[in-house]
């Protein structure tokens, strides 16, 4: 199945194409702001550096948060809009789950959601030992004490410094954003349903009074 991934919940924009195990093309970019401007270009560079017309495409695969509230609607949007005009699904990917998708054994993906609190969500062996969710530093750090137990962890996400102290000798990795390879190659075996943002918590922008 030929599929294009797409990332842009942090602070990166990032697009590739890969075909079963295969990646045909991949690029990322660091970037805080600008991915509406940034993600059509890329994904016309990835699909061009893959030799592919964007009608050989089966599917679309776009992390669906948690994280930047504008950039993970505007990946959102973008595959919608894509995948209409193609007449193919698209698929939501959490960016927890595509964050601890390259790591092996016990994994911890961890989004600093600020005001002292952070995005988590564990897995094993690739399976999800809780679902995402916002909790506290002193919570999460507990729950990440009693999971680990004396097992080996890593830490991954820009939660992880902030959780470190939790789990002495865990690996911890900080990428700037998701690997829209994983992302690609997970929302290749998942079920087709509805994509939509997974918002964990309110947005910080008020509205004026």
């Amino acid at each position: 199945m030929i599929v294009l991934g797409l990332d842009t919940c942090l602070n990166s924009c990032s697009v590739a194409v890969v075909d079963g195990d295969r990646v045909l093309a991949y690029r990322s970019e660091t970037m805080a702001r600008g991915h509406q401007e940034r993600l059509a270009p890329m994904a016309r560079e990835v699909m061009a550096d893959a030799r592919l017309a964007f009608d050989r495409l089966e599917r679309i695969g776009a992390t669906v948060g948690p994280g930047s509230f504008t950039g993970l609607r505007v990946g959102v949007a973008f595959a919608k809009g894509l995948a209409s005009a193609l007449a193919i699904p698209a698929v939501g990917v959490g960016a927890l789950e595509a964050l601890a998708a390259d790591a092996d054994g016990l994994v911890a993906a961890a989004i600093d959601a600020r005001r002292d609190q952070v995005y988590l969500q564990v897995f094993e062996g690739g399976v999800a030992l809780m679902a995402p969710d916002v909790l506290p530093l002193g919570t999460a750090a507990a729950r990440l004490a009693e999971l680990a137990m004396g097992q080996a962890l890593t830490l991954v996400g820009s939660g992880a410094p902030l959780l470190a102290a939790a789990v002495p000798g865990a690996t911890v990795r900080i990428p700037d954003g998701c690997d829209a390879r994983a992302v690609a190659r997970l929302a290749a075996g998942r079920p087709v349903t509805p994509i939509r943002p997974l918002y964990l918590r309110a947005p910080d922008a008020k509205l004026p009074a």
